[in-house]
């Protein structure tokens, strides 16, 4: 499943318009009142700032006539939690994000006073190059914010994380000159040679991205504490199925994870790569969309697949948090917060073990702290 907010979605009677913006936000590892994400559990701050990215290089491959163009989010282990916290949303990207879902029935700006817990600009702990990298890549038609909740929980515990907004396959990609870039690949026929491309098209993003990031910007901000040696790729639904392409496109990246994402690109690797996934979907076996058992051969080096019972493809994402507390009910067994907390422990844990080289037992074999998760693959 492609898109995680359907038109179906319930809106419960008992919705309410969020709290509005406090210009004192409550610190980092407290939940506020109104929309919230799930504090981080590590005990680092998390800093974040902004990233206007151009590859001159390159054609946007949606909008031939213009280069690629790219924002990201840098997310890292902050040395204070004072200051202003990240903004989750403009009032034209919630907006945009709720009237594709169809959920006209929320305030326009819902999703713009979500409360985060990491500071703009905060300063960075931690000596220059010395923490792992990881780069988030979101779902279609999804603004890379909805990745907020994990990217904040690694940088809590010593990770380097950015998170890439996929231009113009996104509903909605605000610049710092105030212009708005609207989905032009939501208009394309969704064939499978559309997904291909869609897929390969993010890993150069990813691969422009590193360049940036371990090259000219290395000095910026949390920028400086990247180790290029200890990088890896995740992301969610064709998010995620882009991290296999972008292992195959660049040998900097020393592993993957998949969370909930069919791979449509065809591609191999020896290296380390997870499969995470709703369990009525991608269990082996299982009729639908899931296309995992075809791909599991492709992965000859260390892999693992694991699947959740209960949980629905927005569980993976923050939506998954944000949709409950805003009177959306996406059918899952598991809340949302359960689901943030499985997301986070799976996916911290195989970056800890590959790219810290810390024995993470989680992923070998059932945990009685998640029984929703199952090991079906090793």
């Amino acid at each position: 499943m492609r898109l995680f907010l359907a038109l179906t979605l319930a809106l419960s009677a008992a919705a309410t318009p969020p709290a509005s913006a406090d210009p004192t936000p409550n610190p980092p590892g407290s939940n506020p009142p109104g929309p919230h994400l799930p504090a981080p559990t590590g005990r680092h701050p998390v800093g974040t700032t902004s990233l206007h990215l151009v590859d001159t290089s390159r054609a946007d491959p949606w909008v031939p006539s213009s280069r690629r163009e790219l924002m990201v989010s840098l997310f890292y282990p902050a040395a204070s939690a004072r200051g202003p916290r990240r903004q989750y949303l403009t009032p034209t990207e919630s907006r945009a994000v709720l009237e594709e879902a169809g959920l006209t029935a929320l305030p326009p700006d819902a999703l713009s006073a979500v409360r985060t817990h990491s500071v703009v600009d905060a300063r960075p702990a931690g000596r220059p190059r010395s923490r792992p990298l990881v780069v988030l890549s979101p779902g279609f038609k999804r603004p890379r914010a909805t990745l907020t909740a994990l990217a904040e929980d690694l940088a809590s515990h010593d990770y380097v994380v950015v998170v890439v907004d996929h231009t113009h396959e996104n509903v909605a990609t605000t610049f710092p000159d105030g212009r708005v870039a609207p989905c032009a690949a939501c208009d394309q026929p969704h064939d499978p040679a559309f997904w291909e491309e869609l897929e390969r098209g993010r890993a150069a993003d990813v691969s422009f991205v590193l360049d940036q990031v371990t090259g000219p910007l290395r000095h910026r901000s949390g920028a400086a504490l990247v180790d290029p040696e200890r990088i890896a790729m995740g992301g969610h639904s064709v998010g995620g199925a882009s991290s296999l392409a972008a292992l195959a496109a660049d040998p900097r990246l020393r592993a993957g994870v998949d969370v909930d994402g069919t791979i449509t690109a065809a591609s191999s690797t020896a290296r380390p790569f997870l499969l995470l996934g709703r369990a009525d979907n991608y269990a082996p076996g299982t009729p639908g969309a899931g296309n995992w058992a075809e791909v599991w051969p492709s992965l000859t080096g260390w892999r693992r697949w694991l699947v959740v019972a209960g949980m629905e493809h927005a569980s993976f994402t923050d939506l998954g948090v944000l949709g409950p507390q805003l009177g959306v009910d996406f059918g899952a067994d598991v809340s949302g917060e359960r689901g943030a907390a499985i997301t986070r422990a799976h996916v911290r844990a195989f970056f800890d073990l590959h790219l810290r080289g810390e024995p993470q037992p989680l992923l070998d074999r059932p945990s009685p702290r998640y029984p929703e998760v199952a090991v079906v693959g090793s």
